[in-house]
């Protein structure tokens, strides 16, 4: 006796692209939806795309990858023996960086106070890098931006700069010191980073483009001619009777455009790429867009992603998250890793520069 089975091409070393207790109860959502937006909800079918409505002049893709070079601890600034105060680690001088130390007795004194004189706060020194590929038909993809920032993330009021001989991290404010707060405050910042890099390169390009940013909306709503891009399903957002249109979908096709709220508002649909599985759900991934769109604006947008998906499709036997990562994403994030600097290098120079503030590395 033999059992049918069939693999998911999704690499097990990543994240389940479906997680399976989502498919097992699709019922469970929170979510405020509204399925009725193009088609009765009792009526939802596969949708092929209108072959009257074409691909976008140019598609731009914009991804953003992150590091965490090396968690830290800051101190607050203690006053030097001469009395005059909280001194930064670095003053500005000439326009180049001169550590800032305060004469006392002929020798240098380190302008922060040793341990015990505050409470420590911890932070994350990390590097992060966007960039957006355009991508149009006929032309080969081209990488047209890129922006690469190195930033400490601390929720004490005395963090400041830290120069390295590598790089320049600059202090940026979290809201709590855990390190989900801090985590959070670097994914803020990627996505800000993001947001300025395609509003720059669409302001120096008169084409007629859509962009297309890796992840969910949130933060994006109000770029025009913008979707979101979501290859992982962690939640079931559709109840069974839609879900079960997921699962019909062909390559190429798409389910009936819904609108859903949790924290915040978007319209949403499904998209199937071609994919080798069986799986109920395999290639396929969420478009989202903005919830201030019109009907024959979001179905004009929804049939020109899914015509536009399909061609830039992972392949398996060169990306382990295909055919979900496109392409374009998959070349881009390997450009952006390069970009970010070599982490030993980085990690080595942070040890080098809390080093030369004459006390214990608060590196780890």
């Amino acid at each position: 006796m033999t059992t049918a089975f069939t693999v998911d091409p999704w690499d097990p070393g990543y994240t389940a692209a479906l997680n399976a207790e989502a498919l097992a109860e699709l019922d469970a959502t929170s979510a405020e939806l509204d399925l009725d937006v193009e088609l009765p909800a009792a009526g939802w079918r596969p949708v092929t795309p209108d072959p009257r409505t074409a691909p976008p002049e140019a598609l731009l893709i914009a991804d953003g990858v992150r590091r965490i070079d090396a968690r830290l601890w800051t101190y607050a600034p203690g006053d030097a023996e001469s009395g005059a105060g909280p001194t930064p680690e670095y003053a500005e001088s000439g326009g180049e960086p001169t550590p800032a130390y305060a004469e006392s007795g002929g020798e240098p004194t380190p302008a922060y106070a040793e341990p015990g004189g505050g409470e420590p706060s911890p932070g994350i020194a990390a590097s992060c890098a966007a960039g957006i590929v355009r991508c149009a038909p006929g032309t080969p993809a081209r990488l047209a931006a890129v922006e690469v920032s190195h930033a400490l993330f601390s929720a004490s009021p005395h963090a400041a700069d830290i120069t390295t001989t590598a790089a320049r991290y600059r202090a940026r404010r979290a809201p709590r010191p855990g390190m989900d707060d801090l985590i959070l405050a670097l994914q803020s910042h990627l996505t800000q980073l993001e947001v300025d890099l395609a509003i720059q390169h669409r302001a120096e390009s008169a084409e007629d483009d859509l962009l297309l940013v890796d992840g969910p909306l949130r933060g994006r709503t109000h770029l025009p001619r913008t979707v979101g891009y979501i290859k992982t399903h962690h939640t079931a957002y559709l109840p069974s009777p839609q879900a079960a249109t997921v699962s019909r979908l062909g390559p190429g096709q798409r389910t009936p455009i819904f609108l859903m709220g949790t924290s915040w508002r978007r319209h949403a649909w499904y998209v199937r790429l071609p994919a080798p599985s069986g799986m109920p759900w395999s290639g396929v991934v969420r478009c989202e867009a903005s919830a201030d769109l019109g009907l024959d604006a979001l179905v004009s947008l929804a049939d020109s992603v899914t015509h536009a998906l399909p061609p830039l499709a992972g392949v398996d036997y060169k990306d382990p998250r295909a055919p979900q990562n496109l392409v374009p994403i998959g070349g881009l994030e390997r450009l952006l890793r390069h970009r970010l600097g070599d982490a030993r290098l980085l990690y080595r120079a942070l040890r080098a520069a809390a080093a030369r503030r004459g006390r214990p590395v608060p590196v780890s």
